[in-house]
């Protein structure tokens, strides 16, 4: 009997875990409902309100996200708000003495979730006023990188009332450097802002990468934007879709929303640093022993002056800049001074003073080396003792029959070549670098061949030192595509100003055919006639730049690949963009993108038209170069209950065929 028994319990429980092995618990549904907001205190849209404390309480308990990030508080709050999260309520205390007569918009954008689910509330903006009424107008639009487009996240952009002032004829342009912003909003991950709680009048904006949190352009370090576009904030009814997706394929139904649109909200601001920053001295280095360098936070139209305070600096240096003159390097011929380790110089040059002017600076700087006269002969005296200990290790037969056989100097330390790559496009010059300032060529001792059916061939070249690097050389020719070239280069061809020789050396350069290229032409449309256009590659960065002629710009011998375009309305015919100057009133030269990809392919020609303001700029720029991507949409855990039932059915389904 208890056999028997002990048995069914047996199979009780085995039937028992069977069962329960058909469906495990899931936790039951998904909370799919954002907040509600049951009450505020003072309440929505109050007006003469004095408080400074704003409470918001929900149906459940909510968190807010980045609220630092999300949250801007209109007018602009000098002494940060303090907000935070407590269950089920939101409260704000302002810190700042409230404005009489004003609007105040407390905007928590999408910051605000359930503390479950993360179910999102949506836009949400609290408002109230000091005043009698309440300000409701609204203006929109985009902040981009003035120099390629970058849509700029986190940038304060800040209103300045006008009143009657239709034309801005009254307004003053020092107001952005000494008053904060009557009204602000910041930018999202798209560039995008919305500014709140405007009343009817005409507004001049700005946008500022506000570093200080001053809500003003206070240094010239910071990114600003400026428009001399006035604004007049109105609306109109409108009606706009929302769409209800069944899946990611199918949609269950389409709703028209009615709503209130506020106009402008095609606002496009496009920041820049100032080209005329602050100059300083950036620091002083003696990384080499023969080598003085000079960084500096700006370009330079001279260099400064340097005097030798234990030292005579006249025709003691070779001078290597670079195009800018805020990188400078002094290289010392004299090797006396070379094993000096102090040299104090006296250095004269221009800097920018605290009201932005330019005055003369004189500094007195100890250039010493990263390594001392005494640690580097210890250094060398190391060297030679390991030499020696080889060379003898190498000659023991020799030095055991003839003991006094003497050792040979160490050998010769050659000058090196650097030399980038030696596979060219026609349209490619070969480029090559020193590791020191070049003092002798001896131009017999350069061979530059063809290779023409088997015959070696002298071939005409001219040899240039580069402009913004004495250390580097260009051989330019008359490539042929196809064809094969040889530059030898004989020992003591090139010197150093310490007497170093290069080294024999022979580089064998081999020119593309051209059916290994593509061809771009591209055809402008209403286009200034200073256009230069890039061709960008998918770092975004310019492969060819060529200067627009009659509307038309050619690109040719282009490697298959994916490209882009880029571009820029060069003003001062420089050949490069600039940027702006606010105190000059300086714009920065006008950006364009090509909004699509263009695939070339070999031995392919391509025609494309292009007009630059075809498209809204803030539209230009491709996805696949764009670096600052759009934050993830957030969404509710809508439809999760849908597919957690599909699941369940799934699985039931899985379990009745088994």
């Amino acid at each position: 009997m208890k056999k028997a028994l002990f048995i069914l319990m047996i199979v009780v429980v085995a039937i028992n875990l069977a069962c329960a092995n058909i469906g495990s618990p899931d936790g039951g549904p998904y909370d799919e409902e954002p907040p509600k907001l049951l009450r505020t205190s003072p309440k929505f849209g109050s007006v003469n309100s004095k408080t400074t404390k704003v409470v918001l309480e929900f149906d459940e308990n909510v968190k807010l996200e980045n609220a630092n990030e999300k949250v801007i508080i209109s007018p602009p709050q000098i002494e940060p708000a303090e907000i935070e999260a407590i269950g089920k309520k939101i409260v704000v205390e302002l810190q700042d003495s409230l404005k009489a007569g004003a609007t105040y918009t407390i905007d928590f954008a999408d910051a605000i979730e359930d503390n479950n689910e993360g179910n999102p509330m949506g836009d949400y903006a609290f408002t109230f006023s000091t005043g009698t009424t309440i300000d409701t107008m609204q203006v929109s639009g985009y902040v981009l990188d003035a120099s390629n487009l970058e849509p700029l996240k986190g940038v304060v952009v800040g209103l300045y009332a006008l009143g009657d002032d239709s034309l801005g004829v009254n307004f003053p342009d020092s107001i952005v450097k000494t008053k904060e912003f009557e009204r602000i909003s910041r930018t999202d991950s798209k560039g995008h802002f919305v500014i709140k709680g405007v009343s009817n009048g005409y507004y001049k904006v700005f946008a500022v990468k506000d570093q200080d949190q001053t809500y003003t352009y206070s240094q010239k370090s910071e990114q600003m934007a400026y428009t001399d576009r006035i604004l007049h904030p109105w609306s109109k009814p409108d009606v706009r879709t929302d769409t209800i997706w069944h899946d990611s394929i199918h949609y269950d139904s389409i709703q028209y929303i009615k709503y209130t649109h506020f106009y402008p909200d095609d606002i496009v601001l496009t920041a820049f640093a100032s080209v005329y920053r602050d100059k300083q001295l950036l620091k002083t280095e003696r990384s080499l022993p023969e080598c003085l360098t000079l960084y500096f936070t700006a370009p330079y139209d001279t260099l400064p002056i340097l005097r030798g305070l234990n030292y005579d600096a006249n025709d003691l240096f070779v001078i290597d800049s670079n195009v800018d003159k805020d990188t400078i390097r002094y290289w010392i011929k004299d090797t006396m001074m070379v094993n000096q380790d102090s040299l104090m110089t006296e250095l004269k040059y221009f800097a920018t003073d605290t009201t932005g002017g330019f005055v003369e600076k004189t500094d007195t700087i100890n250039f010493v080396p990263k390594y001392s006269k005494e640690k580097r002969d210890k250094q060398a005296k190391i060297a030679y003792e390991d030499y020696v200990k080889d060379w003898k290790k190498e000659n023991k037969k020799e030095l055991k029959e003839n003991p006094d056989l003497p050792i040979p100097p160490m050998p010769e330390k050659y000058l090196d070549i650097k030399s980038k790559k030696a596979q060219l496009a026609p349209d490619q010059n070969f480029t090559f670098e020193f590791e020191e300032p070049i003092e002798t060529i001896v131009d017999s001792l350069i061979s530059f061949t063809q290779k023409v059916d088997s015959i070696i061939q002298p071939v005409e070249f001219i040899l240039q030192q580069d402009s913004g690097n004495i250390k580097s050389y260009t051989l330019y020719a008359e490539w042929q595509p196809g064809e094969e070239y040889e530059l030898k280069i004989d020992t003591a061809a090139f010197v150093s100003i310490y007497g170093k020789r290069v080294a024999g050396k022979t580089i064998k350069i081999s020119v593309n055919k051209l059916d290994t290229y593509g061809t771009l032409f591209i055809k402008l449309l209403q286009a200034d006639s200073c256009a230069v256009v890039e061709l960008l590659g998918s770092n975004d960065q310019p492969i060819k730049q060529v200067h627009a002629i009659d509307n038309k710009a050619d690109f040719y011998f282009i490697n298959p690949g994916t490209y882009f375009l880029r571009l820029f309305y060069d003003y001062n015919g420089n050949g490069i963009w600039d940027s702006g100057d606010y105190d000059e009133k300086l714009a920065p030269e006008p950006v364009y993108y090509y909004p699509k990809e263009i695939p070339i392919k070999a031995n392919w020609e391509i025609n494309q038209d292009w007009y630059p303001e075809a498209v809204e700029l803030f539209k230009q720029k491709p996805a696949k170069i764009t670096k600052q991507k759009a934050d993830k949409q957030k969404t509710s855990t809508r439809n999760r209950n849908k597919e957690r039932l599909e699941k369940k059915k799934n699985e039931k389904k899985r379990s009745n065929n088994n």
